[in-house]
């Protein structure tokens, strides 16, 4: 019995990084699109989003089956449970890549002033941060985990910054407007990309450090106030192993 679940665990555990792979791939394709102007790249994006669909009911299949015939405890309970939490935001980022390829065939061309905007680098660090967040679920890294979580807050700044300058550029002319709005939009989707990402490394931290980061980390991670043993101690103590 014992050796049936510790099988699950593994498939779980391969599923979940194949379904990583696909989702990393559909964000990198979508991203060329735009950067490439090419709106066959992104038709491809939006098709192939079924695959990642596919996935996420296998990966809460697999966890819904390892809690109803077993009573997984410590570093098992805190995977399956993490399991279903990166799967839904795996999903959420295959979505997000579709949703840029949409946003991008409306627009149907990259605007000449996106290299006036934080996009370009907006792009780098969101595909930084979710490959890295990744790279830790892969890897039991929680180190890399937190340094997608300290990311985070960059992202979330330059999203604002965003907002200001293309404000200004739809003010310069009204033939700005269209595609002012669309980097809005991609602006938005790529902040919401770092936002899943996040949620994916809090969720590695979880399992592999047993300790609940969540609306927390500038005390548990980065220390302040020196404070990290309060309520999320018991968390710690009823996952310990």
């Amino acid at each position: 019995m014992k050796r049936h679940f510790e099988e699950q665990l593994d498939r779980l555990r391969v599923k979940i990084i194949k379904m990583c792979s696909l989702v990393d791939e559909q964000l990198e394709v979508a991203i060329k699109a735009l950067l490439e102007n090419n709106q066959e790249l992104a038709q491809t994006v939006i098709e192939r989003d079924k695959q990642v669909d596919k996935y996420d009911l296998k990966i809460d299949k697999i966890c819904q089956k390892l809690f109803a015939l077993n009573q997984p405890v410590a570093a098992d309970l805190r995977l399956i449970m993490s399991s279903l939490n990166i799967n839904t935001n795996l999903e959420r980022i295959g979505d997000l890549a579709v949703n840029l390829c949409e946003n991008f065939l409306h627009i149907k061309e990259k605007p000449a002033f996106i290299d006036d905007t934080r996009i370009p680098e907006m792009i780098l660090l969101s595909k930084d941060m979710v490959k890295k967040s990744f790279d830790a679920f892969i890897n039991g890294d929680a180190k890399t985990a937190e340094d997608v979580i300290k990311s985070d807050d960059l992202l979330d700044n330059m999203n604002r910054e965003n907002h200001a300058i293309l404000i200004d550029i739809m003010k310069q002319s009204p033939d700005n407007i269209e595609h002012a709005v669309g980097l809005l939009v991609i602006s938005r989707l790529l902040e919401r990309a770092g936002d899943h990402a996040t949620n994916i490394a809090e969720d590695v931290y979880f399992i592999y450090q047993a300790s609940n980061i969540r609306h927390r980390y500038e005390k548990l991670i980065m220390g302040e106030n020196g404070d990290t043993h309060d309520e999320n101690s018991d968390v710690s103590e009823d996952t310990e192993e």
